[in-house]
């Protein structure tokens, strides 16, 4: 059983940093999910605090994931249309295999939803697409980085276990 909890807890770490990117997955939790399977094996000492502190590190980072591009928006002028057309933008941009789509198509997802739906002028529009795109950016990089942090802890977790670990995968 321990064998299948720190693999499934592995990949669960993988689709975690999947979720930074990908707006439709919850990124950090999942990652702290991954964290808590290795915490659930016989090897891997419990330790409550560690994830009492992780979990409230990955709620607030999600948290944080609604509010930081609406500051961003907010901060650049811009509407609830434009943080939605940057959404939109994102899963088009994620569908289209170009380079760096998610980005461009936040980015032309805000603008279009500033112009169209809000009517707004074009520099106006520019200037909050502008800021979405930032806040959308600084989301995602908090994210990245809460996850590979995650990760990182993951794989330390079970490097200094290894001599306990390393005989299951012998069976």
């Amino acid at each position: 059983m321990d064998i299948t909890l720190i693999i499934i807890g592995f990949l669960v770490m993988f689709l975690g940093i999947a979720g930074a990117v990908l707006p439709v997955i919850p990124g950090t939790p999942i990652s702290w999910i991954g964290l808590l399977l290795l915490y659930l094996t016989s090897v891997v000492p419990f330790d409550w605090w560690f994830l009492s502190i992780t979990f409230v590190i990955a709620i607030g980072i999600y948290i944080l994931d609604y509010i930081i591009p609406a500051i961003g928006t907010k901060r650049f002028g811009g509407t609830k249309a434009g943080a939605w057309g940057a959404i939109i933008g994102l899963f088009v941009g994620f569908l289209i295999p170009i380079p760096f789509g998610i980005l461009i198509g936040s980015f032309l997802g805000a603008f279009f939803g500033e112009m169209i739906i809000s009517n707004t002028a074009f520099e106006p529009a520019l200037k909050a697409a502008f800021g979405s795109f930032i806040g959308f950016l600084a989301s995602t990089v908090l994210k990245v980085f809460a996850t590979v942090t995650f990760l990182g802890i993951f794989c330390y977790k079970v490097s200094i276990n290894w001599d306990a670990i390393s005989p299951l995968f012998q069976a």
